[in-house]
């Protein structure tokens, strides 16, 4: 149990939390929800020791174990497997111990170590610390590359991967599923649904919170209010709540139209049923908490292109990717890529991370000139590009009316002003360096300097990373007012399925419309085992009527009992290994062991090393087997 007692605390002259009465129950999984500044990260810390209290008490238990996602990876050469196994330390520091021991050859501490590694079930960690990162889409070939030669989003993941390594009574998650693709999102859900400890995470995807919290913690205007449920929930009672504090009427009903409008919009729209289905039920879902919409101050609108052309951009037999370097062949990503973007059009792309969606946006957009084949734009297109460099090449030292500034030199500064204050940086806001923003007044400044050119296609790559609840559902809104086409990368689901009406999977590549809407993907997914594939992994193409899936039901049926007895098989040599080892651990926890022949020792420990490798690979074998069979 963690209690909060008037606890306050404080950043600079700023008060962040003020007098929170607040008790946590162990096993709980919970939501900090707010908006950016509110204090979520500050809260975090003051868990983790590292801020202390302005006023009150902060009460936990004495030796409550804690894991957290570490903000920097040092560039190691250690492999990327030994990294997250090193996330449980106390296991770490006995295999050094029994390392440190057989070099001294002191068989006294030989023996204690590895009692104390049996006790920690450190024999199978290095299967353990693989199966996560198998879950967070690490092909097997990568498990031993050194942490320094992975990109920083796959460093991240090695990050959280080794937090769910450590063994813990309380882990802390600040936006976990930042770098993550749908795929490892999926994956991430399940595996914190089974997890046994409190849990507190940070997120502004609204659909993963859905999937895992139990309760609710809303941070606002510097209190603390708990509710029970996940965040659908508490957006229904906080709606309540807000209701009974009457709110203006007009608002509410000005918000119920506008959601009415999208539900008639999409109801029309007979050749996308399915889309529409969906976008319905997501619709649905936010019945009844206009109000808490209605509190939301920040709204915005991307303006009505000057032109919109019909047949907008295409794509003919493209070989899309890199250019060699230094002589090198150019590395081909995407084949055979036929893609055609008409007026309205609003796909969203699917994929695991490294499949190329990144690479097929930057084609569409003309940053990377095709390896083969030819892309043809009408002469009216006019593009708004949002990427992770976007954000990162804005100006450091100038402000949100310089940036406008240098896109509009001769636009008068009341209107450049104006249109600034209509994406929230109003008065002197305008005027503050981009030095002090943070993650997301960046990301929405970029989208407000997208916005001032009047693009009739918005090819988005992540928009929301960063973004908080708020300014995603602002966000949401107006890419669904939005007259022109869209193409948009994103593993926010609610995102996805409020503003596209088809979809596109990116894997193995190729590129190939995916008949369905969001639901049907993550029952696809996880009918193929609810874990991600490594991009180069060739995987049939998702059925595609009612034959094709009566077919694969069929053949799934014969596999089916020949799967279950090799699962048995693997179960019961397990099980012998297990014995097996139990009788070689006992022997070599025995200091008398040591007293004998050297080659008999050598032969027991070469006999544990193999039976150790055996089991981790049937493990792996029985865990896509088990995965299958449960799917």
């Amino acid at each position: 149990m963690i209690a909060f007692r008037h606890f306050a605390l404080r950043r600079g002259s700023r008060l962040l939390l003020s007098d929170i009465d607040l008790v946590i129950q162990s096993g709980w999984r919970l939501g900090v929800v707010g908006r950016n500044g509110c204090g979520k990260s500050s809260l975090f810390a003051a868990l983790q020791g590292q801020l202390e209290s302005d006023a009150g008490e902060l009460d936990m238990p004495a030796k409550l174990r804690l894991a957290t996602v570490a903000q920097e990876t040092p560039a190691l050469p250690d492999p990327a497997i030994e990294y997250v196994m090193s996330g449980d330390v106390e296991l770490a520091a006995v295999l050094r111990d029994e390392l440190d021991a057989q070099a001294r050859g002191d068989t006294e501490a030989m023996a204690r170590a590895h009692h104390r590694i049996e006790e920690l079930h450190g024999y199978d960690a290095r299967s353990r610390a693989g199966r996560l990162l198998h879950g967070l889409g690490f092909s097997p070939e990568t498990h031993e590359r050194a942490v320094q030669e992975f990109s920083g989003g796959w460093r991240v993941r090695l990050n959280l991967a080794r937090a769910l390594m450590a063994p813990s009574e309380l882990l802390l998650l600040d936006e976990p599923t930042n770098h993550l693709d749908l795929d490892a999102v999926l994956w991430l859900e399940e595996w914190l649904r089974r997890y046994q400890g409190t849990l507190l995470v940070i997120s502004h995807d609204r659909e993963f919170l859905d999937g895992v919290i139990t309760h609710t913690l809303h941070l606002n205007e510097g209190r603390a209010k708990l509710y029970t449920g996940n965040y659908s929930s508490f957006e229904l009672q906080r709606a309540e709540q807000l209701r009974l504090q009457q709110i203006a009427h007009e608002r509410e009903q000005a918000e119920r139209a506008h959601l009415q409008s999208f539900i008639d919009r999409f109801k029309a729209k007979a050749s996308k049923a399915k889309q529409a289905q969906s976008r319905m039920k997501r619709l649905e879902k936010m019945a009844g908490t206009e109000a808490v919409r209605a509190e939301r101050a920040f709204r915005f609108q991307f303006a009505v292109p000057d032109r919109l052309p019909d047949s907008m951009l295409q794509l003919e037999e493209i070989e899309a990717g890199y250019p060699g370097e230094s002589g090198q062949p150019p590395a081909s990503i995407l084949r055979d890529v036929r893609f055609r973007l008409e007026a309205g059009e609003r796909i969203g792309l699917l994929g695991p991370n490294g499949a190329g969606k990144s690479t097929l946006v930057k084609t569409l957009v003309g940053e990377l000139t095709p390896l083969g084949g030819e892309r043809k734009a009408h002469k009216d297109l006019k593009i708004g590009y949002f990427a992770q460099h976007t954000v990162e090449s804005l100006r450091e030292g100038a402000s949100p009316f310089d940036h406008l500034q240098d896109k509009a030199p001769g636009v008068s500064a009341q209107v450049m002003r104006d249109f600034l204050g209509s994406w929230n940086f109003a008065g002197d806001r305008a005027f503050e360096s981009v030095d002090g923003f943070s993650g997301g007044e960046r990301a929405r400044l970029a989208l407000a300097l997208i916005a001032w050119d009047k693009p009739n296609l918005l090819l988005l790559d992540e928009p929301t990373n960063h973004l908080d609840l708020d300014m995603r559902e602002a966000l949401a809104d107006a890419l669904a007012d939005f007259d022109g086409a869209l193409v948009l990368v994103s593993h926010d689901r609610h995102l996805l399925g409020m503003v596209c009406d088809s979809f596109w999977r990116v894997a193995d590549g190729k590129v190939e419309s995916f008949d369905g809407d969001l639901d049907d993907y993550a029952r696809w997914l996880r009918a193929r085992g609810n874990a991600p594939k490594k991009a180069n992994d060739t995987d049939s193409k998702p059925a595609e009527s009612a034959a094709d899936r009566r077919r694969a039901a069929a053949a799934q049926r014969e596999n089916e009992k020949a799967t279950r007895q090799r699962v048995k098989k693997i179960e019961t040599r397990v099980a012998a290994i297990d014995e097996d080892l139990v009788k070689l651990e006992q022997k070599l926890a025995d200091p008398a062991t040591y007293n004998g022949s050297t080659a008999e020792l050598m032969k027991l420990g070469q006999r544990q090393t193999e039976l150790r490798k055996e089991k981790e690979t049937l493990e792996a074998e029985w865990l896509q087997l088990y995965e299958l069979l449960e799917a």
